[in-house]
């Protein structure tokens, strides 16, 4: 199932193989999107959100838990609120979530993947660090110090879990690495709540959904009566032990009512391809201008930089080695990854953006078979663009 731009007709066999093998061992479901100079050049849907009984064929407008991409639109909120003046990138957390200061000592963090095992960034010392003079532009480029992650579900309520991400540890000095956090964008998440006087996913709806016309992206709260339709089921969930469909994945954005600045979103491949498109075509979505061309530039460039990681403000840009985008897309794109297996990717040098939303964690966490898929897709998909040497017109 699918649709094209019949006057490209590009030879999409490669790309079409590898979703076909990958299908029923790395994923049971997936939607691609591929957008080139503005236009959409591949628009297919794969499997089954009932794989075992080889039915409901997932259709292009199935929604699936973005995971991590969350942290992208909750990051494009912050930048609004930014442009208009009502926070800024160097002011310190702390004037906004006044519980987010003194001195934090340093410790390892709680391994997701291997229970039981920690994770230590620094040799452990008797320094501390001084929470207050972390900012949001720490926050937004992942050097701020705070953990990756760490169990914060196991507290109960919404409010014992902000509470313990307010008052985390940290896992180095500010500013010294790049740390990927979950941490960091729960807290992102509650300032625009206390900035806003709005809860997160009336926020996000106001700030980015709404005026972009992205109405299949949204938060699923806890509790919500109606059953969900058309979305992808992810995993089981010991820890609430059940199958998850409609509910979101990660433990810590459940515990916190299924809203939160790091994941909870769930959303389709055309929503997600228009938050890329929208930073290409410097901060405007057709004729909405929701970002300042420089803030949208901004963004995008190098922010920091470690051991071959580098961050813009949100988004990750394409590492030195083992970009999940593969080899061949510039050293100016920029993405994100999800853990249920979603990612974007944008190159403004080939004008490309590639959404690509699975539900990998139907078959376990294990990453491997998603880390491996990732790269030779989007080689495969960025190969069809460079058979056709003639550009094609930009959209402004």
């Amino acid at each position: 199932m699918g649709e094209g731009i019949p006057d490209l007709q590009p030879d999409w066999e490669g790309v079409e193989e590898i979703m076909r093998k990958a299908l029923g061992r790395v994923f049971p479901a997936a939607v691609l999107l591929v957008k080139r100079n503005g236009r959409t050049q591949l628009h297919r849907a794969y499997g089954h959100l009932d794989p075992e009984a080889g039915e409901q064929p997932t259709r292009l407008d199935t929604r699936f838990d973005l995971a991590s991409l969350t942290k992208l639109f909750t990051a494009t909120a912050f930048l609004v609120l930014v442009d208009a003046g009502r926070v800024g990138l160097d002011q310190p957390v702390a004037e906004v979530l006044p519980e987010f200061r003194g001195p934090r000592p340093i410790r390892p963090f709680a391994d997701p993947l291997r229970p039981g095992r920690k994770i230590a960034v620094v040799p452990l010392t008797d320094a501390t660090v001084d929470a207050g003079r972390v900012t949001f532009r720490h926050l937004l480029t992942h050097t701020s110090g705070l953990p990756a992650w760490n169990p914060l579900y196991r507290l109960g309520s919404p409010q014992a879990v902000m509470q313990a991400a307010l008052r985390s540890d940290f896992s180095y000095p500010t500013g010294t690495h790049v740390l990927y956090s979950d941490l960091g964008f729960i807290l992102l998440g509650e300032a625009i709540v206390r900035i806003t006087g709005r809860p997160l996913d009336v926020a996000l709806r106001e700030l980015v959904l709404e005026p972009l016309g992205l109405q299949a992206t949204g938060f699923r709260r806890r509790g919500t009566a109606s059953a969900p339709q058309n979305v992808a089921p992810t995993g089981y969930c010991p820890w609430r032990r059940r199958w998850l469909q409609g509910e979101v994945h990660d433990e810590n954005a459940a515990a916190l009512g299924g809203v939160a600045g790091h994941a909870g979103l769930f959303g389709t491949a055309a929503d997600v391809a228009a938050l890329g498109q929208l930073y290409l075509d410097g901060g405007k979505l057709g004729d909405a201008r929701l970002l300042r061309g420089e803030t949208a530039s901004e963004a995008v460039r190098e922010q920091a930089h470690f051991s071959g990681e580098r961050r813009g403000w949100g988004w990750m840009l394409r590492p030195e080695e083992g970009a999940s985008c593969g080899r061949f897309f510039s050293p100016r794109s920029y993405g994100h990854t999800g853990f249920t297996g979603t990612s974007l990717w944008v190159d403004p040098e080939a004008g490309l953006v590639v959404a690509l939303l699975t539900n990998r964690v139907y078959y376990g966490r294990d990453p491997a078979a998603i880390k491996a898929f990732r790269p030779a897709l989007h080689e495969a998909v960025y190969q069809v663009g460079a058979q056709h040497a003639a550009p094609l017109p930009r959209k402004v």
